[in-house]
Order: structure tokens, then sequence, then C-alpha cells
């Protein structure tokens, strides 16, 4: 007779552990449930989300920041987020379309994964399918590298055309295109982009917006005397400072004792002898305009404005290191011994009313490796939507500069890596041939997904971009405008490279991510709470409501610390 063995607790009481086949189908059902969300903003006829927590709604079409303001609890499906902010920091655009391809990568998976196909036979048969799919990139994309100045700027237009087609200002694509190639090409070799500066005014069109060849930022405090002052210089000398030109209270912070009253006089005089020493010094440099990181009280503000001169306190880090910059000059701890290198110059100097607010503005810089954008516009949403979408115009165009070679956009290249996938999927014997063709179809999702959004058959689209392809011609893709197909490159529909090799890069290192994982664990002590909302019109996206999240529809979204 056999003797029963005993049971033996590994984990506490109460821990939940989910594993097998049904936790990976499980964790393909969470993700897709996100990419619902998220496929609707994709190409020029996107739809838009609405956001709201408890104190702001935003409204984007940008796949980063959907994905950002989502609280996901999931733990799988947290890894589409993580893609999303990767392919946003890289390079700026493709975030939806990342999102969009790793779930239909993993919708390919889900059938293999029902039919009893081990998981690392489809990773092996992605993995494969990714290099071909890189190399591929490599060898048919198109060199900008060797164009003159006038047939790059022309492509970089194109290239941030593209981009801002499918955003909520497509509507002023030109104007905002031309704007940041002119921002990107200010800057030096290395671009580096914490050296384009974008200030936001509410009030006025978009149109009203505007590039400074230089460095602008808003008027600081205002001390008295400060209205005294000149506000226009033309080719002033610029002194920049991280010293406090203030009186300052010693008697706050210090102890003096003294046996005679007669000696607090000189004490006093002492103080203020230190400050006159100071803006002496300032004035007999030569400067003009005299801008410190610290304050500027109201004597100093007086003492300028009394010579002509004008000055700004409290100026932030950001946009002083941006002045230093484009004139040439550079910040002094010490008004002692200003020697005339370190002061900055420019060709004009103004203060300027944008909107109900003024700002100091810097143009025709000599070094000039710097720019600022001033973004106008109706309401606040909107601003912050024409932010996000010249942010992604400025790093395509960026990443396009770097990287020099671009593909055909609307869906082009992903036809054409399918059609080449699917021809190299009949080199491979055994089952990774399927797994490799489902990768191949799984690419169509893009300009399937770009027609369903503008509203057309992506049946017939798809047919037609099939035969196209088939018979040689590269570059066909989804023509918007007029609900059919075009050359997307002599259309000038063009994306940097790097945009699709690193949205298909990571889109397959996510779905490969998300198959190895067959059991989750979950510590009773990080449960959310039982009253915690799940799925619409909640902000938790959970496992227990995925499946009413699938029923599409969801336009308004609860962020972040919603209730």
């Amino acid at each position: 007779m056999s003797m029963l063995q005993p049971s033996i607790l590994l984990l506490r009481e109460g821990t939940d552990a989910s594993q097998g086949r049904a936790q990976v189908v499980s964790n393909i059902n969470a993700c897709l449930a996100i990419v619902d969300i998220v496929k609707t903003t994709l190409g020029p006829r996107g739809m838009d989300k609405l956001i709201y927590d408890d104190k702001k709604a935003t409204i984007s079409n940008d796949g980063a920041t959907i994905m950002g303001l989502l609280d996901i609890v999931h733990p799988a499906a947290k890894t589409l987020v993580d893609i999303a902010r990767s392919q946003d920091s890289e390079v700026g655009d493709g975030t939806t379309s990342v999102v969009v391809l790793a779930g239909e990568l993993l919708k390919e998976a889900k059938s293999y994964i029902d039919e009893g196909v081990h998981p690392q036979t489809i990773i092996r048969a992605f993995r494969k399918a990714l290099s071909f799919s890189l190399s591929y990139l490599e060898t048919h994309s198109i060199s900008i590298a060797d164009k003159k100045k006038e047939e790059l700027r022309k492509v970089l237009v194109n290239c941030a055309r593209t981009t801002l087609n499918s955003k909520l200002i497509s509507g002023h694509k030109d104007f905002f295109a031309e704007m940041a190639v002119d921002a990107v090409m200010a800057l030096d070799e290395d671009l580096n982009m914490d050296l384009i500066g974008v200030k936001k005014v509410p009030g006025g069109s978009m149109q009203d917006s505007f590039l400074v060849d230089g460095v602008a930022f808003k008027k600081t405090f205002s001390y008295a005397g400060f209205e005294q002052q000149k506000k226009k210089f033309v080719n002033p000398k610029i002194l920049l400072l991280n010293v406090e030109l203030e009186l300052k209270a010693e008697r706050e912070n210090a102890e003096i004792r003294l046996t005679d009253p007669d000696q607090y006089v000189p004490i006093v005089e002492a103080e203020w002898e230190i400050i006159y020493s100071k803006l002496e010094k300032c004035v007999e440099c030569g400067a003009n305009i005299v801008l410190s990181r610290l304050p500027i009280g109201d004597l100093a503000t007086q003492y300028f404005a009394d010579r002509g001169m004008f000055c700004a306190g409290r100026v932030p880090e950001e946009d002083i290191r941006r002045v230093a910059k484009a004139t040439g000059g550079s910040v002094q701890s010490t008004v002692e011994d200003i020697i005339p290198t370190v002061i900055g110059s420019c060709d004009l100097f103004e203060e300027r009313q944008v909107g109900h607010e003024r700002y100091n503005i810097f143009t025709g810089c000599p070094v000039a490796k710097t720019a600022t954008v001033i973004l106008r516009g109706g309401a606040e949403q909107f601003i912050e939507e024409a932010d996000r979408s010249l942010h992604d115009a400025i790093m395509v165009v960026r990443r396009a500069i770097q990287h020099s070679t671009i593909v055909g956009g609307g869906g082009a290249i992903e036809m054409q890596l399918s059609r080449a996938l699917k021809d190299y999927s009949k080199t491979i014997h055994g089952k990774a041939q399927l797994m490799v063709a489902s990768f191949a179809r799984a690419l169509e999702v893009i300009p399937r997904q770009v027609a369903d959004n503008a509203g057309f058959d992506s049946t017939d689209i798809l047919n037609r971009l099939r035969r196209e392809h088939s018979l040689g011609t590269v570059w066909y893709g989804v023509d918007i405008d007029k609900e059919g197909i075009i050359d997307t490159i002599e259309s000038f529909v063009w994306e940097p490279t790097l945009v699709k090799k690193n949205a298909i890069e990571s889109a397959c290192e996510a779905a490969a991510l998300i198959l190895s994982v067959d059991e989750t664990v979950r510590n009773p002590e990080s449960e959310q709470p039982p009253d915690a909302p799940v799925g619409p019109p909640g902000q938790r996206v959970s496992q227990a409501g995925m499946a009413g999240l699938m029923g599409g529809g969801l336009r308004q979204l609860k962020g972040k610390g919603g209730k």
C-alpha cells in the first residue's frame, strides 16, 4: 500500500499563483485590451483620447502620452507602457505604431499557443524574422547623407510634415514643419535637444506662434525701478551672473555684540559699500544687460535703471544657460575682474508683449546654437498637445540628420517588409516557416489600421497594396487624401529609417517578453483594495476588467489619480 506524500507549502496562505498556457493567453488578452484603446489614434485620421483625473483633462493622440497617463495595473500589460516610453525617448515618433505592432504579434502568437506550440518556438521564429527585417531595412532605405543643404532641408521638412500629419495640429503642418527644421538646424553638431526652448502663451491662433533664433524667456519678477529701465538695445553687451545683487539682512541670521552704539553705523555702511561696489563693477565692465540666476533687488534695479541698463534676476537656469550658449557669454560667480571674453552679445534685445505676457527676447546671436519656440493657441489643452506634436517633429528631424536614411511612410515600408518576409519564410523548414509568415502578416496591421481609422475599406486597400508590392513597386502606401494607394516617396510621405527599426525591434522584444512569462505570482499584501474601480469608467485596467475593455468604444479614459 503506497504512503500518501505530505503536502509542502512553499508560498504563504492566500498567495495566488496562475501558470501554464492559460496564463500566457491571459497576458496576451490583457495586452490586446490596451492595444484596443490606442489603435484608433494611429495615422493622419486617427481619433483623440480624453484622459481625465481629479486635477486636469488631457486630450492627445500621442501613444506615449496616453499610455503614460493610464494607470495600468496588469503586470504584463505594463510592458506596452515601457516600449511606448522607450520609443518616445529614443526617436520621438512611432509610439502608437510600436504598441499596435506588439499587439498584432501577440494576436498572431495566440493562435499557436492555443494549438499547443511552445512559446519559445514562437519567440525564436519571431527573432529570426526580426533579424531579417532589420537587415532588409538597412539595405533598402534611401540615404540622404550626400544631399546638399537645400535638398537636405526639403527632405527634413517632408519628414516633419509626415509626423505632424497625424497630430492635432495637422492643419498647420507646413507652418510647424518649417519651424521644427529651423529649430534643429540652429543647433550644434551634437544636436542637444535641451537647447531648444518651448514657451507656451495662451491666446491668439496657432499661426501666431513664432521661432526665435536665439533665446526668449518670460519677464522675471519686477522690482521697483524696473519700468524705468530701457527695454530695447541694439548690439548690447550681456553680463551673466550667479551673484545675488541685493542687500542682505544679516540681523536675521547673524548675531553681533556691540559695546558702543556708534559701532553699529560702520557695520551698516560696510553693507552698503559692498553692494555698491558690486554694482559699480557691473557698470564698469561695459555691460548693457545684466542677468542673474539669483535675485537682483530694488536697489540694484533702480541703480541700473538710472544708468540706462537692463537687469533681470531669478532667471531660470535653463534659460540663462541657453543665453550663454547663444551669445557667447559665460556665467560668472563673482563680479571681480570681469574680462571682455566672458561678456556675451547679440544684434538685438527687446522686451516684447506676447499675448498677456511680456518676454525678453535675444535675437541675432553670433553663436546661435539655440532656438526658442513661442507657442500660441486658444485652449491650454490644445497648446499642450501642440507642444507634444512639435516635440515629435523635432525629434524626427534630429534623428533624420543623425542617421541620414529614410523610408516611405503610410504603411509602405511595412507592406514591403511583409512581402519580403513571406518570400523569406518559404526558405525556412519546420514550424518556424508558419511563424515567420505570421510575423509578416502582423506588419500589415499598420496600413490596415491607418485605412480603418480614415474610414476606408481596409480590405480593398490592402489587396491593392499587396498587388503593387508583388509587382515590385516598393514604396506604395495608403493615400489618405484620395482613398486609395500612392507612391509615398514621390508624394513626400517620408520617415526616418530609425523610427521603423526601433518600432519593429521594440515590438518584437515586448512580444517575446510577454510570451516567455508562464506564471504570475501575486503577493496578497500587494493586491489592490476591493473597492478599487475596474474597467470603464474607472481608471484601473486590471486583468479582471479586460473583457469589458475589449468591447471597444472607449473614448473617455480616467487617468492616474481618478477617484
